[in-house]
């Protein structure tokens, strides 16, 4: 046995997964600075706490206002950002892995457009019904019906990974004009105003509820795509004749990883709304740490990408006092350059 390796099993499930033991020490560091960076993000404000008091507060001790502050105002929205950030991370990275393409994301091949569509619709077209536990259904059924049709229209003998691409372009493209139509034909103008919020990418005004709603599809989700997943996307990351070769059902796998990516992407969208580019920025910044295998690329991408949302949402929230700038802004701000300098990379890789 190399004793270089370690398993990780899951007692209640059939399933387990091998990682490097450097890989798991970088995963415990993610996950430290994810816990200090929460920290962090809880006691800074224009109301400040110190970080011990934050930890008191957590636990319902201390002053009546930082009790309110931490587990009320800041708490929730800061577990939003965390759950949302990792479940979009983990979604680039599943579909990178089986599309093979370093472009590959959630928001450039239509899922976050296909998840906005089935949000908005149901914000704006039936408030009468609004229903917070509804909103990552309806979510997931826009992104569901927009992956398979980019699924549908990439298919020929198979689904070639350009192909994929290049249909998931055009479709996102259309979902957004579609997005814009039912805003303009919105019957109230608050649901209306309220859908325009949403899609900014925000997590103002999270609370429990959200947490709540959130929390039962993403663990199961995120637990899925690491130990169900992550032997299957390093045998997609092989390619198709290779994959096929070792006995591995190629098109079926690819279509059930597109369908876990749905899930991710499609109930983080419902919460946090279209914050574009943490599918695409984390798994490269993951790759660069613990390598190209699944097993620990996936728990590292989806750290790192709730690194990416928590921090952007720190900044919007205390750089810019006293107003309240949406992550989705600086989400963007970061990962449009970075998407230029990829695509400009592979042309020249070719």
């Amino acid at each position: 046995m190399n004793k270089a390796y370690m398993t990780i099993r899951v007692p209640a499930l059939p399933v387990s997964v091998q990682i490097h033991r450097r890989t798991a020490g970088i995963i415990m560091s993610l996950m430290a600075a994810v816990a200090v960076l929460a920290l962090v993000s809880a006691g800074l404000g224009d109301y400040r706490i110190m970080p011990m008091d934050v930890l008191r507060a957590i636990r319902g001790i201390g002053t009546e206002e930082q009790v309110l502050v931490v587990q009320t105002l800041r708490l929730p929205r800061i577990l939003i950002s965390m759950l949302a950030g990792a479940g979009l991370a983990a979604a680039g990275t599943i579909l990178q892995c089986i599309v093979r393409n370093p472009l590959a994301a959630p928001d450039i091949v239509g899922i976050t457009g296909g998840a906005s569509v089935g949000a908005v619709f149901f914000i704006t077209q039936m408030p009468g019904l609004y229903d917070i536990r509804l909103l990552p259904v309806t979510a997931m059924a826009g992104a569901l019906i927009a992956a398979l049709l980019v699924y549908v229209l990439a298919w020929k003998r198979g689904v070639s990974t350009v192909r994929l691409v290049l249909v998931g372009i055009g479709i996102a493209a259309l979902l957004s004009s579609l997005v814009s139509m039912l805003l303009i034909m919105a019957p109230s103008s608050y649901s209306a105003s309220s859908a325009y919020i949403w899609l900014t990418g925000t997590v103002y005004g999270a609370n429990w509820d959200n947490v709540r709603t959130l929390l039962p599809w993403m663990v199961p989700l995120l637990i899925l795509a690491w130990f169900a997943g992550g032997r299957a996307l390093n045998i997609q990351q092989l390619g198709d004749d290779i994959a096929a070769g070792a006995g591995s059902a190629v098109q079926r796998q690819r279509l059930w990883m597109l369908l876990l990516a749905v899930g991710l992407a499609g109930s983080a969208v419902s919460m946090v709304g279209t914050i574009g580019f943490v599918g695409l920025i984390a798994p490269h910044m993951a790759r660069r740490l613990v390598g190209a295998s699944a097993g620990g690329l996936i728990p590292a991408s989806a750290l790192i990408g709730a690194c990416i949302l928590m921090g952007a949402d720190l900044v919007g929230r205390t750089m810019f006092l006293p107003h309240d700038v949406p992550a989705g802004v600086f989400t963007a701000a970061i990962g449009a350059p970075f998407f230029i300098y990829l695509l400009f990379r592979t042309r020249n890789a070719r």
